[in-house]
């Protein structure tokens, strides 16, 4: 059993000042299962999380869309707890659920009264034990129509809504696991079979391939035997490797222009980022919030108040387990030129490659991102859901204090250097979205 002696203490100094870590045991169960419980008797709420190491990072071209469809499948019945159960049992008990994928893992969470985490854990050991049991063609088709939907909502006639998949196929060669989105193309849903579904199910949903982290409101020493009594029964399924490819190169720079049902025409810039937890993933996210968080950043300060021709400025720095993208993204006002918003761009990005930026910039760069870390501490769930992060990443819940020391010794130098590093001259996707038949506007090739 492993304990962490530090206290998480957001009220002795700023958080810019503070030590922070999340008093913690783990143990785990013969059947694989990992298990973290964090005490906190601040408030009588607890939150229950369980994430699956599977996400759309872990499919297979022809099978898109899995790790998603079960993101709701989960919430469908399964051996003891009849369709629509689990929502109206939690929500009797006065607690709230929900669940979400992304390219790396699959998580469901609850947060409930201290009372009522008992009724938590049974209802999630119900699911990854039993949910086969309670699965058929009718629920399989009922979620998949459920999800084809979200698809249409969200991808297909949103505003902007294409760009994820346009820069995930763009970003990432064919038959990458990163070369489409988690919510999977209409084809692999419509050709899934209960068959496809329930073995994609027996191989990752198994208590091997998961941990279960409780925070809150309760007894870490009274909590285990509950969670032997509800998951020590789980058979543990065959092992599941983690994806191994190499970080691919952008081979060639790449202009795409798609029409949209949008007033507002806007540019997005990628550039091959680094994984999580890399050494430069913590300069890299100083650099985009340098650029665009907040109103002293030099590419809102310039296109949105100085200059006023963009309504938006953003940049991020995403790392996953397999790989990174770094990104700016600029809306532009009605009939802008894109070139031009392109230009602003890759000019603030010479200048942070040509000397590096101020210490006082550095400094209220991370200064923000340290205290936007610690408020997220702030509630049960964010707790739980920081922890299951640690493990997953850096095998390690207790990471944190480590995690904000990489940012605490980010310097100019380094947002320099892998300005230079990583962006500067180096091959991109360019992305315009710009309104049905203004393709003038998009940014072109060669165009300076």
């Amino acid at each position: 059993m492993k304990r962490l002696a530090l206290l998480l203490s957001l009220a002795a100094a700023p958080a810019v000042a503070q030590e922070v870590s999340i008093p913690h045991t783990t143990f785990t169960l013969p059947n694989g299962l990992r298990v973290i419980v964090a005490e906190d008797h601040s408030t009588p709420v607890a939150a229950v999380n369980v994430w699956y190491h599977v996400g759309s990072g872990y499919e297979k071209a022809g099978r898109t869309g899995f790790a998603h469809l079960f993101e709701h499948v989960m919430f469908e019945g399964s051996r003891n707890v009849k369709e629509g159960d689990f929502d109206n049992l939690l929500e009797a008990a006065g607690g709230q659920n929900n669940g979400s994928t992304n390219r790396d893992r699959t998580n469901y969470y609850e947060v409930v009264p201290s009372n009522a985490v008992e009724l938590a854990l049974w209802l999630e050991a119900d699911r990854m034990g039993g949910l086969l049991d309670a699965f058929d063609a009718t629920k399989l088709n009922g979620q998949r129509e459920v999800v084809k939907n979200e698809r249409r909502e969200r991808y297909e006639n949103a505003p902007y809504g294409a760009l994820a998949e346009t820069a995930s196929a763009a970003l990432y060669p064919a038959g990458h696991p990163y070369s489409w989105t988690t919510i999977g193309s209409m084809a692999d849903l419509d050709s899934a079979s209960v068959e496809d579904v329930s073995q994609f199910f027996r191989t990752y949903y198994a208590p091997n391939n998961a941990t279960l982290t409780i925070v809150g409101d309760v007894n870490a020493a009274r909590i285990r035997p509950v969670v032997e009594r509800y998951f020590g029964g789980i058979a543990r399924g065959a092992a599941v490797e983690r994806p191994r490819i190499p970080v691919p190169q952008i081979q060639a720079t790449r202009y795409i222009t798609r029409e949209d049902r949008v007033t507002l025409p806007q540019l997005t810039m990628f550039w091959r980022g680094v994984p999580r937890g890399h050494v430069d993933e913590a300069a890299l996210d100083v650099a985009a919030s340098l650029l665009t968080d907040g109103k002293n950043a030099r590419l809102y300060k310039r296109l949105v108040y100085e200059q006023q021709v963009a309504a938006l400025t953003s940049a991020g720095n995403g790392a996953d387990l397999l790989s990174g993208d770094f990104s700016v993204t600029v809306r532009g006002k009605q009939g802008t030129q894109l070139d031009s918003m392109e230009m602003a761009v890759d000019e603030e990005i010479a200048r942070l490659a040509a000397a590096p930026p101020a210490a006082a910039e550095v400094t209220r760069v991370v200064n923000q991102i340290v205290t936007g870390f610690v408020s997220s501490l702030e509630t049960v769930g964010g707790k739980a859901e920081q922890l299951n992060s640690y493990q997953y990443y850096f095998n390690d819940p207790g990471y944190a204090s480590r995690d904000l020391a990489r940012y605490r010794a980010v310097t100019p130098a380094d947002v320099q250097r892998v300005v230079r590093q990583y962006l500067t001259g180096k091959n991109r996707v360019v992305i315009s979205f710009v309104p049905t038949g203004k393709t003038e506007l998009a940014a072109k090739e060669n165009a300076r």
